[in-house]
């Protein structure tokens, strides 16, 4: 498991190039793609998401992490998604407004599409309008909102208001996620779907798609 070690090491100390070599060395040796986004990529960004929360590390730190992490998943990629898969449902994802956070989207959209859906990333900052205008154009079967700060995500209702309205509650269901969101806070929104982590949220996205 050294290599998926490695991976999380080199990520918090932000060795892209390093974390690329470490990636590919870790499918060739038959690892899983799970495996190295979970238990390496994921798991050293998590540590860097703590120290961050600590106060220990600060935002040039987490950007630098964060690019090394991007660059693992460059390498990725192409073994997260199955091409015998048939188009499993139609994502479209964002950050709300007001929240300019991506990594945790960018993972959960990595997810989706390695579970064979097709995804539509919105990026960050999405108000509920734009949501409901891509949902339209894509005839998407989920929209999925990501948050970050407690702040921005009460836009999650806002969402979830623009969609009834817009008479397509019934057509597209509403996935939740991101740090300050519950289970509870779903609910309380008449949201269809929360996802604690980005492997739960791809797992969700594929049962809402079933129902």
């Amino acid at each position: 498991m050294s290599v998926l070690s490695d991976i999380s090491e080199l990520l918090q100390k932000g060795k892209a190039n390093e974390v690329k070599e470490m990636v590919q060395k870790g499918i060739d040796e038959g690892l899983a793609a799970k495996s190295i986004l979970e238990e390496g990529l994921m798991s050293g960004m998590a540590i860097i998401g703590d120290k961050f929360k600590k106060n220990e590390i600060y935002v040039p730190e987490v950007l630098i992490a964060a690019r090394a992490m991007n660059a693992g998943i460059a390498v990725l990629k192409p073994h997260m998604t199955d091409s015998d898969a048939s188009n499993k449902g139609t994502v479209v994802i964002g950050t709300v407004k007001g929240d300019l956070h991506d990594i945790g989207k960018n993972l959960v959209k990595i997810m989706m599409e390695g579970k064979g859906m097709n995804v539509i990333d919105l990026g960050v900052d999405v108000a509920p309008e734009k949501f409901l205008q891509a949902a339209k154009d894509n005839s998407a079967d989920i929209v999925a909102c990501s948050a970050l700060l407690t702040t921005t995500m009460t836009e999650m209702e806002n969402v979830v208001k623009a969609m009834t309205e817009a008479g397509m509650r019934d057509k597209v269901s509403i996935l939740v996620g991101g740090a300050p969101v519950t289970q509870s806070f779903c609910d309380s929104i008449g949201a269809d779907g929360y996802a604690p982590d980005a492997a739960s949220a791809a797992d969700e996205a594929i049962a809402l798609c079933k129902s």
